[in-house]
């Protein structure tokens, strides 16, 4: 049977709705009874018409007419009445009435199910319905058909080639300016501390340090020579008589050394009295009473004048800096033996996900993974010098994910949380934090990484990170070190980076910022890894860094300079 119409009756509180769907139209009408139904029914343009009711078919024939059917038993007629349940549509109905005010439950199932039955009749597949004589509801085995007939409401986004288009009607939020509203919301948050200057590697000084003495203490020599009063010198060979006894490091001459003579010193000796310039020893000759050399001699050369370093109460290092073997050395050599230090920043790392298995040692079905994100940002936080806590996997559970959110808050500063950041049905970790925390920015326009959350929870900053652990490292590198870095009390930190050729080729579109995980070859010019997918994760044990591409279009050809950022640049 093909239909010219479909008619569906549906209750209603105050009577019943009609809803007659011809090619082209779909109409709604308020009745207040069965009868009144009918009449409007008879009064539409003739044709074969599929009556669906809410109610006992047979109820419905005889007001009908002698032309009428029911269904089940008969198949074809002018007029074929069959029992519909307008809830094999509910989901369809609720939609058409949230998109159209005013429209009732009851109106908006007559609507929809009057379309889908004619669009089914129209593709020839009605027959189909009405051969499942044992359903005593129309449709009721045929749901998805149904479902599917009803023609699309929505445009979807016009797909192109990169399967990471951004979706049209989104706005997207620049890398720079995602950085800028956290470099301005963020303070330091971890307290002070006092800690020997030896234990101190990695800490960050939360106050100057402050020379106790010069650097140098005194003037010493530079070199191996012999050291003499400048104005005894001059010009063409000079002979100098040499006075008992040396100047060493550690073993100083104590006695004035007369105009006119010379003494044996060494590298690092506080210069005698009467000593204000030395002589390289590979410049003399010496027959251990005298030593003779060319003239003229620069004045105090090869000497160090006292604080020519570090003077007494000069500031060597500013606060902020984050205390390396080098650094050490000079606090050491000023005589500082503490120094007041930030306490470590407490970084919390949660996994989430239904498909995560936590630990590798744990058996994994086909449908799950093991944890990478966790142990991945956890050593991240380490290596930056920071104490990290691990807040362990959730599952998809909202209820769960707030309370270790409310855990994390009391054992850490910030949290790093990987999965559940994007707007899906499942992404509980960004719905939580829109909903009971502070939402800063998401959607970030970057590639890999843009399903990336910035909120804060209880006043802890959260860092919601993509699950793919491609775009979770990106992520973390890029807005959770530099944003790690100032609340610890170092300030903020910028990736270092340079420019190098390119061993590759790329046409890029506008719209994000990329990062391609790529290394240096022997010539010194940047490849990148085989695949840009970021389910790829070997590709981020294979490179050395990363190579960042500009917010616009960009083709990139072998031999053009592009920006390398080197993982040690970022602390790894």
């Amino acid at each position: 049977m093909k239909c010219d119409r479909v008619a569906i009756v549906t209750p209603a509180e105050d009577g019943l709705w009609l809803a007659i769907a011809t090619s082209g139209s779909v109409t709604a009408h308020r009745c207040t009874d069965p009868a009144e139904a009918v009449l409007m029914l008879s009064e539409a343009p003739a044709g074969a018409t599929l009556l669906g009711v809410n109610d006992a078919p047979e109820a419905w024939r005889e007001p009908c007419g002698p032309e009428a059917a029911t269904w089940p038993g008969a198949t074809s007629a002018p007029l074929l009445v069959a029992r519909i349940d307008p809830a094999l549509l509910a989901a369809e109905a609720h939609a058409f009435a949230e998109a159209h005010p005013g429209t009732t439950p009851a109106e908006a199932q007559a609507r929809q199910m009057a379309m889908a039955l004619l669009a089914l009749s129209e593709e020839g597949a009605l027959p189909d319905l009405l051969a499942a004589t044992f359903a005593p509801v129309l449709g009721a085995d045929h749901v998805l058909d149904l479902r599917r007939a009803l023609p699309a409401t929505l445009e979807p986004p016009r797909l192109r080639d990169d399967c990471f288009a951004m979706p049209q009607g989104v706005d997207w939020v620049p890398v720079d300016e995602a950085l800028s509203r956290l470099r301005q919301a963020l303070i330091p948050v971890a307290g002070i501390e006092t800690c020997a200057t030896a234990d101190a590697g990695g800490r960050i000084l939360a106050e100057p340090c402050r020379a106790r003495r010069s650097n140098p203490p005194s003037p010493n020599s530079a070199v191996d020579g012999y050291g003499f009063a400048h104005a005894a010198t001059g010009a063409g060979p000079q002979r100098l008589p040499l006075v008992d006894g040396r100047a060493a490091a550690g073993q100083p001459y104590g006695q004035p050394v007369p105009e006119g003579a010379a003494i044996r010193i060494l590298t690092g000796a506080i210069l005698p009295e009467g000593v204000d310039t030395v002589v390289l020893e590979e410049d003399t000759a010496s027959d251990g009473a005298s030593v003779v050399f060319d003239g003229p001699v620069k004045p105090r050369a090869n000497t160090r004048k006292a604080g020519e370093d570090v003077d007494e109460g000069g500031t060597a290092l500013p606060a902020g800096q984050r205390l390396r073997a080098p650094d050490l050395a000079l606090l050491s050599a000023l005589g500082i033996a503490e120094v007041a230090v930030h306490r470590r920043l407490r970084v919390g790392v949660l996994s989430t996900g239904d498909e995560i298995i936590p630990s590798p040692d744990l058996p994994a079905q086909p449908h799950q993974i093991w944890d990478a994100n966790r142990p991945m940002l956890l050593r991240l936080a380490e290596g930056w010098g920071y104490a990290p806590v691990d807040l362990g996997h959730v599952r998809d559970d909202s209820t769960e994910i707030e309370r270790r959110l409310n855990d994390g808050t009391e054992q850490a500063d910030v949290i790093l949380t990987s999965g559940g950041a994007s707007a899906g049905d499942e992404d509980h970790v960004s719905a939580l934090l829109s909903s009971r925390g502070t939402l800063s920015s998401w959607r970030i326009a970057l590639k890999p990484g843009r399903p990336l959350a910035l909120a804060t929870w209880q006043g802890a900053p959260v860092f919601g990170l993509p699950g793919n652990p491609v775009a979770a490292l990106v992520c973390a590198l890029i807005f959770a070190r530099p944003a790690l870095s100032l609340m610890a009390g170092a300030g903020w930190v910028a990736p270092m980076g340079f420019d190098v050729p390119a061993a590759f080729t790329k046409s890029k579109k506008p719209g994000r910022r990329e990062y391609l995980r790529a290394r240096l070859n022997d010539q010194g010019a940047a490849e990148v890894f085989a695949s840009e997918g970021s389910g790829r994760i070997s590709g981020l044990s294979w490179a050395t860094g990363l190579v960042e591409l500009p917010d616009g279009p960009i083709a990139v050809e072998p031999g053009m300079p592009v920006r390398f950022l080197p993982y040690a640049g970022f602390g790894i």
